[in-house]
């Protein structure tokens, strides 16, 4: 079964790479298999931003986002609305390196706004949100690769 399950990776590698698509995703019954190409400079660009943390007692770095939400973030409140990803893509906070992130947590949004981009497939889709309300938390890193449906904001309305 494994040998099986690496053929379909390969081929789905191999049909990536001859139409040139950034991702691919394939069920077969409950299996799903997803391939994502990653541009060299995307991928290097994290490593510089983030430099790893000798082992030891924590403590606070310049590299953590305080904006961020903790990793094991829970199901919203009732009073706050979850801003979903609509495509699988890169995660930017911000217009162009070194510009202001679109919004902040506490920053008030309405309907419409931009909160970021989402670059898939060499395209840049801002994705703008649904509700009228107060930025309450930032659940993805700049720069991280998100997939379909994963929460990127929560917002307070």
């Amino acid at each position: 079964m494994e040998q099986d399950e690496a053929a379909r990776v390969r081929a789905l590698g191999e049909i990536a790479a001859e139409f040139d698509l950034d991702a691919i995703r394939v069920r077969t019954g409950e299996v799903e298999i997803e391939i994502v190409r990653r541009d060299p400079a995307l991928v290097a660009a994290p490593a510089v931003a983030f430099a790893p943390v000798p082992p030891g007692p924590a403590a606070p770095t310049a590299a953590a986002a305080p904006t961020a939400a903790p990793a094991d973030h829970k199901t919203p409140p009732a009073n706050v609305r979850p801003v979903t990803a609509p495509v699988v893509g890169v995660f930017y906070r911000a217009p162009a390196p070194g510009a202001d992130s679109f919004v902040e947590v506490g920053s008030r949004v309405q309907v419409g706004e931009t909160l970021c981009i989402l670059e898939a497939m060499k395209l840049m889709n801002e994705i703008s949100t649904d509700y009228a309300g107060v930025v309450n938390r930032v659940l993805v890193e700049n720069g991280e690769l998100v997939t379909l449906g994963q929460e990127l904001f929560w917002i307070e309305v």
